[in-house]
């Protein structure tokens, strides 16, 4: 049997490895596009901050890993599939045939349409070469800006402000991590990031980036001279490209712009609301989409990720897919969702694997989970946090204090949940949510207080464990 898995992430390397457990003679081989070992992008902030080096983000340590389980890795992108004739095109021009195939290419940047997004010091933060180069260019006391303040923004900018540079974040949105908190929750995590020293500007677009002029130096004896090579950043990056250094200096010089600045150097960055913020690093991190596009006319499904049933197969009888490009069916809510944070990667693996063995699992749940620490403050964002059609919520606030928690009700069911501050409530918010958990006469009282979250956990949540445990031996 032929096993081929685009994607070397989490998804791509959990369903090998589970494939090679239990068919060990089979064929696997991994297709990724990058050229280091398979890694995990999550772990990259950790490396920007230095807690881990490159090999710190590889998901596997023993560099032989998939030499020893005889999984052949290729470092090449997928192109095209066809579904009926069962190949897989790659870019450098070979084509894979396969008997099953999982499609695991997971998520990529969002490019916003913003003149100057080739500048070179615009850079995403999704590889480990975007890594390099960001840690090039965010030394302490550099000026960054990032677009975005979503789930991954926030991440990134965490690690950002811990490399001790000057940092800006411009969000589209009327708020931060719109798409995971509600009004009063994102507003509050805005007050708390300008607290700890950032500028945040909400409800606001990069309208441009603009090259800064160089400056270079005509002979003169009269104007002034340029500030210390020790003073700032620009002038360390200066000495670092062997500009500066401790030679006896020159005449005077005069200075005027020219062309536009080396790889490095200083951006404008324009802004909706009218403001010019000068910057040696602009991060774009603007959100992300599933990597499909290459499935176009490939027989294969896709909404905005790959089409997948509960056992995580295409429309096309062999076909799978898992992770973050996976548009999977959930059994409890009866709809497709994607959900990517890793624990579902995982979790869809095995499932996909395990059936591309004829071994008949399922994918039980697609939880949307989000527990996010943004400079100290931890946030978490569980199910329809938005609240349903016809729902209730219930909603605590304590601006001076960063804490927060939002309950959305339907019917007598807890269906949604935003959190700040109130870290002890994570694992009973997940449960009752996840479980669906009828609260009968709690739901009131969860409205009147909505701290009682784990009394009403111990009173339902165990009920109707042991009412299910009861039912099964009828």
């Amino acid at each position: 049997m032929r096993h081929v898995i685009l994607g070397a992430g989490p998804a791509g390397v959990i369903a090998a490895e589970t494939l090679r457990k239990h068919a060990p003679y089979d064929s696997i081989t991994i297709v990724g596009d990058e050229p280091e070992p398979p890694y995990s992008r999550m772990a990259i902030p950790y490396l920007l901050i230095g807690k881990v080096g490159e090999d710190g983000t590889y998901l596997r340590r023993d560099a032989d890993q998939f030499r020893k389980l005889n999984v052949t890795v290729l470092r090449q992108r997928a192109t095209h599939v066809d579904a009926a004739r069962r190949t897989v095109t790659l870019d450098n021009g070979s084509i894979l045939g396969f008997d099953k195939l999982l499609i695991a290419t997971g998520s990529k940047p969002v490019r916003p349409p913003i003149p100057g997004m080739d500048l070179p010091g615009v850079q995403p933060c999704w590889t480990l070469e975007n890594a390099r180069h960001i840690a090039e260019l965010a030394q302490p006391g550099a000026k960054v800006l990032q677009m975005g303040a979503g789930f991954i923004g926030c991440i990134i900018m965490e690690a950002l402000a811990l490399r001790g540079v000057e940092l800006t974040v411009v969000e589209m949105g009327d708020r931060m991590v719109p798409r995971m908190m509600g009004p009063a929750a994102g507003n509050m995590i805005k007050a708390w990031c300008e607290k700890k020293g950032v500028r945040v500007f909400t409800g606001t677009r990069v309208e441009a980036i603009e090259a800064a002029q160089s400056v270079v130096a005509l002979p003169s004896a009269t104007a002034p001279a340029p500030a210390s090579a020790e003073g700032g950043f620009i002038a360390r990056a200066a000495a670092m490209l062997g500009l500066g250094g401790k030679s006896p200096a020159p005449p005077a010089p005069e200075w005027r712009e020219t062309a536009p600045a080396p790889r490095g150097s200083a951006m404008s960055v324009r802004l909706s609301n009218g403001q010019t913020v000068e910057a040696d690093l602009v991060i774009s991190a603007t959100g992300v989409k599933p990597n499909v596009a290459f499935l176009k006319d490939s027989g294969i499904e896709c909404g905005q990720g790959v089409l997948a049933d509960e056992r995580l197969q295409t429309n096309v009888p062999g076909i799978y897919t898992a992770g973050d490009c996976a548009e999977a069916f959930d059994l409890a809510t009866k709809a497709r969702v994607i959900s990517a944070i890793q624990p579902n990667a995982a979790d869809q693996a095995y499932v996909a694997a395990m059936n591309m063995l004829e071994r008949g699992a399922v994918l039980k749940r697609v939880p949307q989970i989000n527990v996010l620490d943004t400079l100290g403050l931890i946030s978490a964002s569980f199910g329809d946090w938005q609240g349903v059609p016809g729902g209730q919520q219930a909603e605590l606030t304590d601006r001076e204090g960063f804490k927060l928690l939002s309950l959305q009700f339907d019917a007598d069911r807890l269906v949604g949940c935003n959190s700040i501050g109130w870290t002890e409530h994570v694992g009973v918010m997940r449960g009752l949510v996840e479980g669906r958990v009828r609260l009968g006469e709690w739901k009131e009282k969860l409205i009147a207080d909505p701290t009682r979250l784990t009394e009403a956990y111990i009173a339902q949540g165990q009920a109707q464990a042991r009412w299910a445990q009861a039912g099964a031996h009828v």
